[in-house]
């Protein structure tokens, strides 16, 4: 990792005369001010941001889009939780706050003193609140995520004036392939500036990494090696140790910093390197100390020829790499799994139509054959995309989902396909290796791919007919092998009809389509919600009052299964303690006033083949009410639509 940016401070004068050489003249002297912030404020003018005076509109999600927000992220959340209760001890009493925020600079989590987080709220340090540099100006989460590496802005050094009286210090969270998930950031005011304060944040982040890395690399579920490194038997266990997932055939797939560090890698070493490259030990010794000595040290030989320690955890191994090397990396073949216990099988709770499904996917397991899944929102698409993943052959291998309707249009390509360093601006050094390669063994899950933009579906066709990827920026083809389940709530065939989707590229997904039930149509309901209630709260024995439970089963459900577990959550959230029965007070306010309408009862209304121009029709209506109801602007538009700006600028191309 780089070395964190601002270590020497610029004095107050030298930050004036840099602030008003760049207002008059829009450029910043390299004797006055160091070259990390002369980078970022550069970025800030060039946004069109003015250091001093009214500060335009930024980003505030709205309740809802917070609530996705949170639950996309909820594995990064539930590890940071805890490090950061700890983080906040350390800092209590010091007008300071921890905070975590997403890969797009988006609040999700905070904790810190009362007296200083009501300053803090004046200036947007609050849930919610997006501090990417371009809307907020130079501050230490928006520029760590900007520069890739540790942050400390203090005071006069904020692009923004009207945040000088903060003091702040940021570091990248990065998962086990290096992706930056977010930032863990102490702010507090700049008069009680500490030049420790980077130091524990950045302990704080490695123990949120090392918690995100035993997860993704449990051994219990995964089969492979986990390795723990450090130049002394003491350190292993320690958050300065180095971590490495091996795959059973010697691929080096996931690690930290440290590990990298110790071994003389990169990020862009992983899925690419053999970890006979790297370490004298064959694959053969290091698989018989995971099996034999778990919990014991032993020393290892680096490429370089440094002495280090190591311990070496097994996962469930079914069968050793010989001799320590990768010679042939084939595609997994069809094993038996076990229909009565695996993940498909817990899916099925007695709707026929479903049952169908589940059938039909189980003969394709093992099989290169593509699946496309059709159904309408939150009907558990990729939920059942996952459970065909963990009843297959490839269930210790990687499931990689992507939502082609998610990803910004520009970015899209570039998450899907990887890229080399320089490949665009805003690139990583190290360049990424992309979806695909990070599916390699295993599923990738291709979400909304009714949304993909048409210059991207040939790409993806190419791929999908020579399984070879070839990263933005150029380089080698990498061969790839995965198996691919694919997601849309759009009707395909009239999306080729209207030209909106390749036809050459819908037969190769359409290997086997199925058509998951919308929950009103479904006869499981009643099995379905003692599932989910079991799921919520296995500890107890709740049950729904019966004139609720007659409401619920002649209810629509417009969001289908999203709509139903978000709403039992809420349920089991106000029982009280010695109440085991779900009755109406247990329910959300919007749901309530749905069931006691008149047109909450499902219909049975027959086909309508104009349904799909006419709910296009309406979306574009409703699309132009909005940008007309926000003056033209595109931002608020999206924001009281409830999605995302790119999507609202793809369905304004896109639409009629």
């Amino acid at each position: 990792m780089p070395a964190p940016a601002l270590q020497e401070r610029s004095v107050p004068s030298q930050l004036r005369e840099a602030r008003r050489q760049l207002v008059s003249q829009g450029r910043l002297p390299t004797d006055l001010i160091q070259s990390d912030l002369a980078r970022s404020w550069l970025r800030c003018w060039q946004a069109g941001l003015q250091p001093v005076g009214r500060m335009p509109g930024a980003p505030n999600a709205s309740g809802a889009q917070l609530t996705r927000a949170l639950e996309r992220q909820r594995e990064l959340i539930a590890h940071a939780h805890p490090v950061m209760e700890f983080l906040h001890e350390q800092t209590r009493g010091t007008d300071s706050m921890s905070i975590l925020a997403g890969p797009d600079g988006m609040l999700l989590h905070t904790l810190g003193d009362p007296q200083f987080i009501g300053r803090a709220e004046r200036v947007a340090l609050r849930l919610g609140a997006t501090w990417h540099e371009q809307f907020r100006g130079t501050n230490a989460i928006g520029t760590a995520l900007a520069e890739e590496h540790a942050v400390v802005v203090h005071a006069a050094e904020h692009y923004l004036e009207r945040n000088g009286f903060l003091t702040c210090a940021a570091v990248p969270i990065l998962d086990p392939k290096g992706r930056i998930l977010g930032a863990l950031d102490v702010s507090g005011d700049h008069r009680g500036y500490h030049r420790h304060t980077l130091g524990l944040v950045r302990s704080a982040a490695r123990m949120i990494e090392h918690r995100l890395f035993d997860t993704r690399h449990d051994t219990r579920q995964w089969s492979g090696l986990r390795l723990r490194l450090h130049h002394q038997p003491e350190g292993i266990g320690t958050v300065a140790e180095g971590l490495l997932a091996v795959t059973e055939d010697g691929m080096l797939v996931g690690a930290n910093a440290a590990a990298l560090e110790l071994l003389g890698l990169t990020w862009k070493s992983l899925l690419v390197t053999p970890v006979h490259t790297v370490l004298a030990e064959s694959m053969d010794q290091l698989m018989d100390w995971g099996q034999r000595s778990s919990a014991t040290p032993h020393v290892v030989h680096t490429a370089n020829g440094h002495a280090a320690w190591v311990r070496v955890e097994a996962g469930r191994l079914s069968h050793p790499a010989r001799h320590g090397r990768v010679t042939d990396i084939r595609p997994v073949q069809d094993v038996p799994t076990a229909p009565s216990t695996d993940a498909l099988a817990a899916l099925d709770t007695g709707d026929a139509v479903f049952h169908a499904a589940i059938s039909r996917a189980r003969k394709l397991l093992g099989k290169p054959i593509a699946i496309l899944l059709q159904g309408e929102s939150g009907v558990g698409k990729e939920v059942f995309a996952r459970a065909a993943h963990q009843s297959g052959p490839r269930r210790d291998q990687p499931f990689v989902a992507v939502n082609c309707a998610a990803l910004p249009e520009n970015l899209i390509e570039a998450e899907l396909f990887g890229y080399q360093s320089g490949a665009f601006t805003g690139a990583r050094r190290e360049g990424a290796p992309g979806r695909i390669r990070e599916a390699h063994g295993g599923t990738l899950f291709l979400d909304e791919i009714g949304d993909m933009p048409l210059s991207l579906q040939a790409r993806l066709l190419r791929v999908l007919q020579e399984r070879m990827v070839v990263p933005l920026g150029g380089g080698k083809p990498v061969a790839v092998d995965f198996c691919l389940v694919c997601a849309t709530h759009r009707d395909l065939p009239a999306e080729m009809l209207a030209g909106r989707f390749r036809e050459d590229l819908y037969y190769r997904l359409n290997g086997l389509t199925l058509r998951l039930p919308p929950l009103r149509e479904r006869s499981d309901l009643q099995h379905l919600l003692q599932r989910e209630l079991h799921t919520l709260v296995p500890e107890r024995n709740v049950c729904i009052a019966p004139d609720l439970l007659q409401a619920l089963q002649a209810y629509r459900w417009p969001g289908n299964l999203r709509q139903l577990i978000n709403a039992l959550r809420t349920a089991c959230a106000l029982l009280d303690a010695d109440d085991d029965t779900i009755s109406w007070e247990h329910l959300p306010d919007d749901l309530l006033q749905a069931l006691r309408q008149p047109h909450a009862v499902a219909e049975d209304a027959a086909p309508d083949t104009g349904l799909a121009a006419d709910l296009r029709t309406q979306s574009r209506q409703a699309i132009e009410r909005s940008v007309a109801q926000c003056g033209g602007n595109l931002s608020e538009a999206a924001r009281l639509l409830g999605i995302s700006r790119n999507t609202l600028y793809r369905k304004l191309r896109s639409e009629p």
